[in-house]
């Protein structure tokens, strides 16, 4: 695994992998590999926050593991479960070989299917761990990780307690679907992630798209930002703008014009109120 550069080297790390860092979002991933604490990305969706944990496995050389939270998420699915249909078929061989099978040996490590959370904890050298969007389970598997992130151990009835051999670096996400606890967020570093400026959001497309005609980009990012003043149901993220960008390279157009929108509009809104609410607008943008 490669060590983390300083900020300025880290923003050009991840610069040439497509992604623009800002000053604190290097800063704040800095300090997670060098404190060992977990860093909680808020924003709205779309921003990059998920984007950032793969970034920063890649400029590390380490694995991304990502454990994906859901209502109604509970620790054993996060952790592991085991293999009951090969349990099922080694009981079988063992009864048809006219032997018996004690429960250590039903209940061994090659049985164990890890979920991400253990696999980040068994892991010879740090990985990265993503918690993504934490915000939309309950508040159960809250107290549950607040537990792990204290110890980095987990029990497992049948094999004992587990210990990380190499503590993860853990970014956890929330798009704010509901509040957090105070508990957690004093376990973690904070960085809300903010819709970009034009220009930042420009510099985004061009990483991405290093292709994209000049005129293109710019009509692009001055469209986005238009749509993001209006009350949408869903207003784009960063996502979307890179989405809709490379649908119309895709597409061989070096403008944005009114049939270019008419043919790529369901790249960058995905509601069709929102749509109606926001032709206008895009057509007062779009060249002729």
């Amino acid at each position: 695994m490669t060590a983390l550069p300083e900020p300025p080297d880290l923003r050009a790390a991840f610069r040439e992998r497509g992604y623009v860092a800002g000053d604190a979002l290097a800063t704040a991933l800095r300090l997670v590999v060098a404190l060992g604490k977990p860093l909680l990305l808020e924003g709205p969706a779309g921003v990059g926050k998920t984007e950032a944990a793969k970034t920063l496995a890649a400029a590390l050389g380490t694995r991304l593991i990502r454990l994906q939270c859901y209502e109604g998420l509970d620790a054993q699915s996060a952790l592991y479960e085991w293999n009951y249909a090969r349990q099922l078929l080694h009981l079988r061989a063992a009864e048809a070989g006219g032997r018996a099978v004690t429960d250590a040996e039903l209940y061994g490590p090659e049985f164990l299917m890890q979920r991400p959370l253990l696999e980040a904890i068994r892991q010879p050298t740090p990985p990265v761990l993503l918690i993504d969007e934490v915000d939309r389970a309950d508040d159960a598997f809250e107290a549950f990780l607040l537990e792990l992130l204290a110890e980095w151990q987990v029990t497992v009835p049948e094999l004992g307690t587990l210990t990380a051999t190499a503590r993860p670096y853990v970014l956890l996400t929330s798009n704010r679907a509901r509040e957090l606890s105070d508990a957690l967020r004093r376990r973690c570093l904070y960085l809300w992630v903010d819709y970009p400026s034009r220009a930042e959001e420009l510099e985004i497309v061009r990483a991405r798209l290093p292709g994209i005609d000049a005129e293109l980009a710019g009509q692009v990012t001055r469209a986005v930002h238009a749509l993001r003043e209006l009350p949408l149901g869903k207003p784009p993220g960063v996502a979307e703008t890179l989405d809709w960008a490379a649908a119309l390279v895709a597409l061989h157009r070096d403008h944005l014009d009114a049939a270019a929108l008419e043919l790529t509009l369901g790249a960058v809104l995905k509601l069709r109120e929102d749509q109606l609410l926001a032709r206008p607008v895009l057509e007062k943008l779009a060249r002729p």
